[in-house]
């Protein structure tokens, strides 16, 4: 394994799950339009029990899209990662370290302030090599533009 940064990928650059995303955005649709016309084609339904179909159906949809959003945007100055319900706007001094463990559901990213920040938007579940790929890239800009202390040897 080498900790020589490669080319570094052109800024901005968005890291997401562009599979998981395109399942996700794809079974969306195909849920509120199945909902909507099962709830339109039913016999003896009122207006108000048609419109709590596509009610629902929206709302199923509109959770599986939530799920899609996640992304960590890189550009000049800092990192930009957007959760499930959330977004942090991080400049490059503030990230520390990105890690991406064996067996871990998505990279953390290890900050200045003791804290860690799960990014959801680079995670290993379907297109396991390209996180991987992703988790190097972000690496590789965090390393050559934080100007944060050098990673203390491992005990």
């Amino acid at each position: 394994m080498s900790d020589t940064p490669r080319d570094l990928p052109a800024l901005p650059v968005t890291f997401r799950p562009g599979l998981t995303r395109a399942v996700l955005t794809v079974l969306a649709a195909v849920t509120f339009v199945t909902i909507a016309a099962v709830g339109m084609l039913l016999d003896g339904l009122g207006l108000g029990e048609r419109l709590s179909f596509v009610l629902t159906a929206l709302v199923l949809a509109g959770v599986l899209l939530l799920l899609a959003r996640p992304r960590v945007v890189a550009d000049e100055a800092g990192v930009t990662v957007v959760n499930l319900t959330n977004k942090r706007r991080l400049a490059w001094p503030e990230i520390l370290r990105v890690n991406l463990r064996h067996g871990d559901p998505w990279v953390f990213l290890d900050l200045s302030d003791g804290t860690s920040l799960p990014a959801l938007g680079i995670q290993p579940g379907i297109a396991r090599q390209r996180a991987i790929d992703d988790a190097r890239a972000l690496r590789a800009l965090v390393e050559a533009r934080s100007s944060a202390a050098p990673e203390a040897p491992r005990g």
